[in-house]
């Protein structure tokens, strides 16, 4: 079994869904994938023990998660960085980092997306449907971005990130 990058945006939804309930085809739609898809995505989340089904009811597994995330993740799921796109800001130019960091010469990572507002260089997302699933779904776009600081930033960019990403988990999942 291995794990996919769409297994990640996936948890995240999961985790930004927190205890309310959901159905396979209502997180499908919010993600632009298939019902399949995300089938096959909890399962292997499941086997990887970073979601456990619970009396019919999956969820994250917190402690896995934070461990995969801030340690294994930057080695499986590297970003490709490319040319200069418009898109959606990620990383230390997301909607959470940024009031950490002051925007110098270089331009941020931005995730292509042709209704994107951001010039910015190319910054690969987790799966296709990244952009479309952050702009419907903000407390999902501060994760995922927050995530993406994981995969490609610098170390304190990280370790902020990680530090955010702990809070975040505490006070947001499902409300």
């Amino acid at each position: 079994m291995i794990l996919k990058p769409q297994d990640v945006l996936i948890l995240a939804k999961l985790v930004v869904i927190g205890g309310n309930e959901w159905s396979y085809g209502r997180m499908a739609t919010t993600l632009w994938m298939s019902p399949s898809e995300v089938h096959a995505g909890v399962k292997r989340l499941i086997k990887a023990h970073l979601a456990s089904a619970q009396r019919d009811c999956i969820t994250p597994n917190a402690r896995s998660m934070e461990s995969f995330l801030f340690y294994g993740l930057p080695y499986v799921f590297v970003p490709d960085l490319g040319e200069i796109t418009r898109g959606m800001p990620t990383g230390y130019a997301g909607p959470v980092l940024s009031t950490f960091f002051e925007v110098g010469d270089d331009l941020p990572p931005v995730w292509p997306d042709p209704d994107g507002e951001v010039r910015g260089q190319s910054f690969s997302p987790l799966y296709k449907s990244v952009p479309k699933a952050a702009r419907e779904d903000y407390k999902l776009y501060e994760l995922l971005s927050l995530i993406d600081a994981i995969r490609g930033g610098r170390a304190r960019e990280r370790q902020i990130a990680c530090d955010e990403i702990k809070k975040w988990m505490n006070s947001n999942a499902g409300s």
